[in-house]
């Protein structure tokens, strides 16, 4: 026990890349620990049909890798610094809430114009009204402030920690993987899932959170702001999941197509992870470990 208390112990003596090491294992251990409570307090609203809570604890696991991030900083640096909480060059923040828009136009657009779904143009005319611009706030802010609980943690703590003990192309998988497993409870005890059976949602859900944690990896570290992975996932969630959906009519065939677990966002997302990933010599190498990978 004691072996175990002295390696959290904080120790500013301790080399830049131990220290991260073990702040990463700090980390890891506490988000862990509280999403295990809000995964508990999902599946027994998932059972007994409560959806306000359903949604309450949806939130609050989703804020429990931002509250071990906090945690895990103050406890080792007593201040918060190092989570890149500064709006840096404004070209990756328009690119990292520009990328969700596009490429869920190209994914619906392409289902719309091959016939895989309807265009919904009774939903549109409302949408693309003076009326809904309050709508289209509330849908993004929300999404937003959901999207930060996560990043805080997984790209304001856990991605720039490891970069400073390994490559790019590790840190990128690795971080996605975990990234990947904590979202399993969700899957496989509650409501977040696709259609059709649950291998298929497993099948298409773990490439595309693989290659959109390297996409969010990079942005991170490229502009040094993890606005832009907050940036990304929320408008993300908002567009795929709420507003094309919205402008949809849905079919069999585009529901196994279309959406978070359907098979084009992850075709979509290995498609920029692969671009992005070409581009990992451009990542900034002071204070991180050179890109050999």
């Amino acid at each position: 026990m004691e072996s175990i208390s002295s390696f959290f112990r904080p120790d500013p003596g301790d080399p830049c890349e131990v220290t991260a090491k073990k702040k990463v294992v700090f980390f890891l251990v506490l988000a862990f620990a509280l999403s295990a409570f809000g995964w508990i307090l999902v599946t027994r609203a998932t059972s007994a049909g409560d959806n306000i809570g359903l949604f309450l604890f949806t939130i609050f696991t989703m804020w429990c890798p931002g509250i071990a991030g906090v945690f895990t900083r103050y406890y080792f640096q007593k201040n918060f610094q190092g989570f890149g909480f500064i709006i840096g060059e404004y070209r990756w923040q328009l690119l990292a809430l520009g990328l969700p828009i596009v490429v869920g136009l190209l994914m619906f657009g392409l289902a719309w114009a091959s016939g895989i779904a309807e265009f919904n143009s009774v939903t549109a005319s409302k949408i693309f009204s003076i009326a809904f611009i309050p709508v289209l706030i509330y849908g993004l802010v929300f999404n937003l402030f959901a999207a930060a609980g996560e990043e805080i943690g997984w790209r304001g703590l856990l991605v720039p920690e490891m970069a400073k003990f390994m490559g790019f192309t590790e840190l990128a998988l690795i971080s996605s993987a975990i990234w990947t497993v904590w979202h399993f409870p969700l899957i496989f005890f509650s409501t977040y899932s696709g259609v059709g059976p649950l291998w298929y949602s497993v099948a298409v859900f773990v490439p595309s959170v693989m290659g959109a944690g390297l996409i969010l990896a990079w942005l991170r570290l490229k502009s040094g702001s993890v606005f832009t992975a907050i940036l990304f996932h929320g408008f993300w969630n908002y567009f795929i999941q709420q507003f094309y959906p919205a402008l949809t009519v849905s079919t069999p065939a585009s529901d196994m197509m279309l959406g978070e677990f359907g098979w084009a966002c992850p075709v979509f997302y290995i498609i920029i992870a692969i671009i992005f990933w070409h581009y990992r010599g451009q990542l900034p190498g002071s204070g991180y470990k050179k890109q050999t990978l």
